[in-house]
């Protein structure tokens, strides 16, 4: 294994850093063995890391940190039955490098392609525009294997304590070490978008239902108080422009908005300047919706819409948050958000520089800790590339309890500020069975760190 020289880790938006008594990288199943073995060489407690874009310290520990990123090896590209086995380390983005090798891809092409095999395994994740079954990542997850607490070894799939599957899709390594996933996948599909533009004020609960019954996937963008609905179809080709179209999208979210709004906020100081600036960027981006349902949409490969942020820099990142309401619910929710943001505006000076989106989930049973287990869900999604990180952060501060106090459910990973209390009312039984079986998994809280010590009532 290797040892590092420094230990301070930071997340991919800067927001969180944490600084272990050790910061090693393991390369093989063993060497995780003999980590978790060895309480004095390695202290509690132990947490596994991947490429850290979490926006909560769910990584975060004063004990142990064991870097994934040497174990990325594929090891298994079974397209008889369309399965694709890796160690958790690789990243997705170069796991859909080798499927798309074999004429494959995920069922599930996330956005941030720099989240971990491991990660996506066992954490919240979300996607609306490939979730034509499921949202989550990690309900096409056949076989998760991970090094227990103890140092033993442990296995859940569809054939080995299939039982088990449902919690190591919930575990956030609270349950040990995950070394070596597989996913269900398919042959590479071609998707066509289509952008709706409606002014927020005249949507009825009707027109939105229609859009989500009527819709393969779909997301919702909020610009000032215009909705852009994002809607896909699958198609047989992407055409010659799809490669170009595809690479477009790709620069405006690694790079176009996020810099936009960072440099309107970090140069303009003078406040009725920078509100002018910031509502002519506004009206910019409507206007790039208006022309792209005007011409109909792009085109482009599934795989293509999966993004690579590791080269990202620092004045183009963005950070977000995550809530999501019931969909019966989002309209009169989304009202009421608004409504809410312009008052800590008018309060407080601050907004949000880029589009809100809103994720449609469809109902999932598939993890004990699926936030769509009971119903389908759209959520409100707030974007910003901050420059004025405790501004943005109250904020986040603000709209945890906007969306408590609305019976949302916020992830453990994207919900920057997360509480036990947000948890416990979001999640009920689910979290409290996932608790219990984390403790018979872990009784000696090897693995838990404060975040989750304080979320689970062991703190």
């Amino acid at each position: 294994m290797t040892p590092r020289l420094s230990n301070q880790i930071v997340n991919y938006d800067g927001s969180i850093t944490t600084t272990p008594k050790q910061l090693v990288s393991p390369q093989s199943v063993e060497e995780i063995q003999a980590i978790l073995r060895d309480s004095k060489t390695y202290p509690s407690p132990v947490r596994a890391k991947g490429s850290y874009h979490s926006l909560t310290p769910c990584v975060s520990t004063d004990g142990v940190i064991i870097d994934m990123s040497k174990m990325t090896k594929v090891i298994r590209i079974d397209k008889a039955n369309n399965r694709f086995t890796a160690q958790a380390g690789l990243q997705v983005i170069e796991a859909s490098k080798a499927l798309r090798a074999q004429g494959l891809q995920f069922m599930l092409n996330i956005e941030i392609g720099n989240m971990t095999l491991g990660s996506a395994a066992c954490c919240h994740t979300k996607d609306a525009l490939d979730g034509i079954e499921f949202g989550q990542v990690c309900s096409y997850v056949t076989g998760i294997k991970w090094v227990t607490p103890s140092g033993d070894l442990m296995e859940a799939s569809e054939t080995t304590n299939p039982d088990l599957l449902p919690y190591a899709r919930s575990s956030y390594g609270l349950a040990g070490v995950i070394y070596e996933v597989t996913f269900r996948v398919k042959p590479v599909e071609a998707l066509h978008f289509t952008y709706t533009p409606r002014p927020f004020d005249q949507l009825t609960q009707a027109e939105v239902d229609d859009y989500l019954d009527n819709s393969e996937g779909l997301i919702c963008w909020t610009v000032d108080r215009t909705c852009v609905f994002q809607q896909r179809r699958r198609v047989a080709d992407p055409g010659i422009l799809g490669s170009l179209e595809a690479a477009a999208r790709r620069r405006l979210w690694n790079f176009g908005d996020a810099y936009a709004g960072h440099l309107i906020d970090e140069f303009l100081k003078n406040k009725d300047l920078r509100n002018a600036v910031q509502q002519g960027g506004f009206d910019f981006t409507n206007f790039l919706y208006s022309t792209l349902h005007l011409f109909g949409g792009i085109t482009l490969l599934a795989p293509d819409k999966t993004i690579d942020y590791r080269s990202t820099p620092d004045c183009a990142k963005y950070a977000f948050t995550f809530w999501a309401f019931p969909r019966s619910q989002w309209l009169d929710t989304m009202r009421a958000y608004l409504d809410f943001a312009e008052a800590h505006f008018k309060s407080t000076g601050f907004r949000c520089n880029m589009p809100l989106g809103s994720y449609h989930v469809r109902k999932d049973t598939n993890s004990v800790l699926s936030y769509t287990r009971d119903y389908e869900v759209f959520s409100i999604d707030p974007i910003h590339s901050p420059t004025d990180l405790n501004a943005w952060q109250n904020f986040l501060k603000a709209f945890n309890d906007f969306s408590f106090q609305r019976n949302g459910k916020p992830l453990l990973n994207q919900s920057p500020f997360v509480e036990r209390k947000h948890v416990e009312a979001a999640y009920g039984q689910q979290w409290q069975d996932l608790v219990k079986w984390v403790r018979t998994m872990d009784p000696a809280g090897r693995m838990l760190n404060p975040f989750f010590a304080e979320l689970t009532g062991a703190a």
